[in-house]
């Protein structure tokens, strides 16, 4: 599908110099994403030890940093961005969220003391960067150029509500 958004990290090295990184709300979904990808990792490293229990704890924590964040991308950054140009946007941010939904069924509901549960959480795992990737390479990027400053307040709000009691970050990842 070409809508004019960056599919993947071979099509966009944006994010090494457009300054999305600076501003404090693409920054913090970036920290998050580094976050669930470091417990994901853990996981499966623990996993990897035979140290399910570790790998459960570790899973857990995944899944209620990924909640948030999914909920504070979807009902901000993404939803600005759809209500400024569904046509163009739709079609990239509709799979983003499928993939958010099936993730958290499968982390809610998988058993790692199944051998194919295991497999699957590493290949989740893997499939997260992937993910990371749309969405730092091509909507932060594209969200820049795109919203205007109510827009962001909204997106900035989403956010807020999605992480109660917490603040954006006060300096850079």
């Amino acid at each position: 599908m070409d809508n004019g958004i960056a599919h993947d990290r071979e099509d966009a090295k944006v994010c090494q110099y457009c300054g999305c990184r600076d501003m404090p709300l693409l920054r913090d979904y970036t920290a998050e994403h580094e976050r669930a990808v470091n417990l994901g990792g853990d996981a499966v490293r623990a996993l990897d030890a035979d140290d399910r229990d570790t790998a459960r704890r570790l899973a857990d924590r995944l899944v209620i940093e990924l909640r948030s964040h999914w909920r504070g991308e979807e009902d901000g950054l993404f939803a600005q961005l759809l209500d400024t140009d569904r046509d163009l946007f739709a079609g990239y941010i509709d799979p983003l969220i499928a993939e958010h939904r099936e993730l958290n069924a499968f982390l809610t509901s998988m058993d790692l003391s199944d051998p194919a549960d295991r497999d699957r959480f590493r290949r989740e795992v893997d499939g997260l960067h992937r993910h990371i990737a749309k969405e730092e390479d091509a909507l932060f990027p594209a969200s820049v150029t795109t919203l205007d400053g109510d827009q962001w307040d909204a997106a900035i709000a989403a956010w807020e509500h999605a992480h109660p009691g917490e603040k954006l970050l006060d300096h850079g990842v």
